[in-house]
């Protein structure tokens, strides 16, 4: 039986034909080695060679040094600059090939998106390639148009999987165009006791198994097997982690629970008279147009009961409510449509489960909320999606003001950490007074989180609601960015565990 005796004559240590090929590797090497190294010195693969180094550091015969590495790597966006050309190059291009100095409707769309000129202007300048002032022109004197930018080369390095400086590397991970990769380096060395093992220079095979066939053949008397080393360490197995995102709205919603509220859920696929009609929408607002709700092709919507239609419709119309003696406001003065009212859209905003839940005439005081997915069409970058949260809530009870809305705003972000708030004024068709309040990203500044204000009448009497009601709608996707310290919407929607928390 194949076994390495300590020097001292210790307990013998079972090493497996791999085990001694690197314990012998790290002998001779005399200095810590890569994992890469090594596996071309003995032939083994890569796989091999960490796990046989794993075991041998398990018995004490060898030591590891890890140090973590960071590099910028090309993100799907720089993928696409690498191909398409970054704006300020295009925008070079543009000005050389005019011959002359160009005003931005010149430029846009022609070259460069309204988003991608003042990008491209501010980068040009600070290298000195664009003189300042409009209409845009080069530089007189300055560098040829064709001669590269440093943010070019830093793009084709990372490509290539070079190092790029510092500064120019944080420009890039502003605007999205490469990414940290984050992973950690490992050297090798045999350690003192390995260094005085004597290891066999034969590589005959053992079995660490004991299969039936051989005990039915009886060629088990021909085979050396391993035996068990007892003082091996187990395998540490880590334990399942939840999604950063999903910890975060589930800690948000147990605040919330905290505050006294109860949670409610709506569907997905509504229609446009709770997604609009019900919250005093008019037919004709601009964010029911396509540009702002997605319509499913081919499905038809239910309306609802018809005296609750009919009221929906008055205030709509500026009719008096029946059992009221005057109407509640002029509306808006257009005919109402009950077809409009059927269409189905996806859910854009989470308010429409405030209006059903109002319409279910809750007995004040009542305070709900509802965090939920909605969709909106929405041109993605930094801090929009396709596809985001909100947390919607309604507080109802005599005597209820904007006092009570901001003091909840306070509390909820005091709750997850963040103490610079602002409320300033605002509008949304469905509440009078409304607010917004902003939340400080150490990126991307100030950014509205949360929206909310007193629903307005035309709301709350055709649902029946007599007590005034104060609802909002936060953004707990852009919340859940600054909790998370991430500076694009779009990685919580990954799964990559280890960015999400900041670990390797």
């Amino acid at each position: 039986m194949s076994a390495s005796t300590p020097p001292s004559g210790g307990i013998e240590l079972s090493l497996s034909p791999i085990e001694r090929t690197l314990l012998r590797n790290l002998q001779q090497a005399g200095r810590p080695e890569l994992e890469e190294a090594i596996s071309t010195a003995t032939g083994l693969g890569i796989e091999a060679v960490r796990g046989g180094l794993q075991r041998l550091k398990a018995k004490h015969l060898s030591v590891v040094d890890e140090r973590p590495t960071e590099r910028g790597v090309l993100t799907r966006r720089g993928e696409e600059a690498i191909e398409r050309g970054l704006p300020e190059r295009r925008l070079l291009d543009r000005l050389q090939a005019a011959g002359r100095p160009l005003v931005s409707a010149e430029l846009v769309p022609e070259s460069l998106s309204e988003e991608e000129l003042p990008v491209a202007v501010g980068v040009l300048r600070r290298h000195g390639r664009l003189a300042p002032g409009s209409p845009f022109a080069l530089t007189e004197g300055g560098a040829e148009p064709t001669a590269s930018l440093p943010e070019e080369q830093a793009l084709q390095a990372a490509g290539r999987g070079e190092p790029i400086a510092p500064e120019v590397e944080k420009a890039l991970l502003r605007r999205g165009l490469v990414a940290v990769e984050r992973s950690t380096v490992r050297r090798w060395s045999v350690s003192a006791e390995g260094r005085q093992l004597p290891v066999a220079s034969s590589d005959r095979p053992e079995e660490g198994a004991l299969r039936p066939s051989r005990l039915r053949d009886g060629t088990w008397r021909e085979v050396e097997l391993r035996p068990y080393d007892v003082r091996a360490a187990a395998p540490y197995v880590r334990a399942p982690a939840a999604h950063p995102y999903l910890e975060f709205l589930e800690e948000f919603a147990e605040l919330l629970v905290g505050l006294g509220f109860s949670e409610e859920e709506g569907p997905l696929l509504e229609t446009e008279f709770w997604n609009c009609d019900a919250l005093f929408m008019p037919q004709e607002h601009p964010a029911r147009s396509v540009h702002d709700v997605f319509h499913p092709v081919g499905l038809e919507g239910r309306l609802p009961d018809p005296g609750l239609l009919s009221r929906v419709a008055d205030a709509h119309e500026g009719r008096t409510l029946p059992g009221e003696d005057a109407p509640i406001s002029t509306g808006w003065r257009v005919p109402f449509s009950a077809e409009v009212s059927r269409r189905s859209v996806l859910r854009s905003q989470t308010t429409a489960v405030s209006a059903r839940f109002l319409a279910t005439r809750p007995r004040p005081p009542f305070r709900m909320f509802c965090i939920g997915r909605n969709f909106r069409p929405d041109p993605v970058d930094a801090t929009h999606h396709v596809e985001f949260r909100q947390c919607e809530g309604v507080l109802g009870e005599e005597g209820t003001s904007m006092r009570e809305l901001v003091g909840v705003f306070r509390a909820l972000a005091e709750g997850i950490g963040i103490r610079e708030l602002r409320i300033r004024p605002s509008y949304f068709p469905f509440t009078e007074p409304s607010v917004e309040g902003y939340v400080r990203h150490p990126r991307l500044g100030w950014i509205e989180v949360f929206p909310g204000g007193m629903f307005r009448p035309e709301v709350l009497r055709p649902l029946g609601i007599s007590v005034p009601v104060a609802a909002w709608g936060i953004g707990v996707t852009r919340l859940a960015m600054v909790r998370l310290g991430l500076n694009d919407i779009r990685q919580l929607f990954e799964d990559d565990l280890g960015r999400l928390t900041g670990g390797d």
